[in-house]
């Protein structure tokens, strides 16, 4: 039994697509040194995670949960369930938040170690760490 069938994919698409963004987006974190980078790869998974949500909220054939105005509910209708779309509105506003918070100290970073590559700031960190750490008497030594 196949079940990777033609059906199965094309029916499942958006979950194929959410799988492949947030791979895409935790690749670029983990393999990029530069912090903008860093940066777009949070937000590529973030946007999976929104995509994934949406998904799970939607109801084949659902309508929007709003009562009606006769005040007869059918209990027939299939309704589509509104929480994880309000939930994607407030994750989308904290994210453009964190992003703007993220970009504001990559730029006092690029102020202060004249780069944004993870690297170089390890190494300029390294460095100061190591001077400022010699011993008193400037021969590697106790005193």
């Amino acid at each position: 039994m196949d079940i990777f069938t033609t059906e199965f994919i094309l029916g499942h698409l958006n979950y194929w697509l959410f799988i492949i963004l947030m791979m895409t987006g935790l690749y670029i974190v983990i393999s990029k040194g530069n912090l903008v980078k860093k940066i777009v790869g949070l937000n590529i998974f973030q946007t999976s995670v929104f995509m994934f949500y949406i998904s799970m909220g939607k109801v084949s054939g659902g309508t929007a949960p709003i009562f009606p105005l006769d005040g007869v509910y059918d209990p027939s209708v299939a309704y589509s369930n509104p929480l994880p779309h309000v939930l994607i509105l407030t994750a989308i506003v904290v994210g453009i938040a964190t992003t703007s918070l993220g970009l504001a100290l990559i730029i006092r970073i690029r102020e202060e170690y004249h780069s944004i590559e993870e690297e170089h700031i390890t190494i300029l960190e390294d460095t100061v760490f190591r001077t400022e750490n010699l011993p008193l008497d400037g021969k590697g030594g106790s005193i």
